[in-house]
């Protein structure tokens, strides 16, 4: 089942649509996927902003130990909806372990989306840059943007430069200046901006 909220423009002027998916210790409702939610319907997407299974069976807490596939099972029910919606271009995003569970979503089927957003990227655990979470990504075929911040203890801009760097994938690196894991609703312009750049310039 997906649980979460239909953005829809107000003037539909694309045939394109984004599944925004959020981090480990939130929900739908965080500031940041609220503020991305409503920057780009406002600029004509269609935009489904999710809670992940986990969510769903209880209201606070980490995501379910072993259970990450009842997630990625989720975020592959929503893009099948927001395909529905918005045929012509899907984006599948996500907030920290929502990036993280849709990029290994995709490198499992390409075929649910056409691009792949990542914010705040969790490389690894804080302090402990030898716990990697990279291994699943020389499998990516979808082109993908990871938007983080220079503040970020997950890990630094060096560190995901040189850990993108087999990816097989299209990808694109924004960094923004003084931003932490958490980001903030003030980012959601700059989100749209390397989004539009990134995968519909021409």
């Amino acid at each position: 089942m997906v649980d979460g909220f239909l953005h829809e423009p107000s003037a539909i002027t694309r045939n394109q649509g984004v599944v925004l998916a959020h981090g480990a210790g939130s929900d739908c409702n965080s500031p940041l996927l609220r503020a991305v939610a409503d920057t780009f319907s406002e600029a004509g997407f269609h935009v489904l902003r999710i809670n992940l299974t986990y969510r769903q069976l209880r209201p606070t807490g980490p995501p379910i130990p072993g259970q990450a596939g009842r997630d990625r099972e989720g975020l592959a029910e929503a893009a099948r909806a927001m395909r529905a919606i918005a045929p012509g271009h899907v984006i599948l995003s996500g907030h920290s372990y929502g990036g993280r569970q849709s990029s290994m979503l995709l490198a499992e089927d390409p075929t649910l989306a056409e691009g792949l957003l990542l914010l705040s990227y969790p490389l690894h655990p804080p302090r402990k840059p030898e716990q990697l979470r990279t291994a699943h990504l020389t499998q990516l075929e979808t082109p993908s943007l990871f938007i983080h911040g220079t503040r970020d203890p997950f890990g630094t801009i060096e560190e995901l430069r040189e850990a993108l760097a087999p990816m097989p994938a299209q990808h694109g690196l924004i960094a923004i200046e003084k931003a932490g894991h958490e980001m903030g609703a003030a980012q959601a312009p700059v989100i749209l901006r390397e989004t539009l750049r990134f995968f519909f310039s021409t």
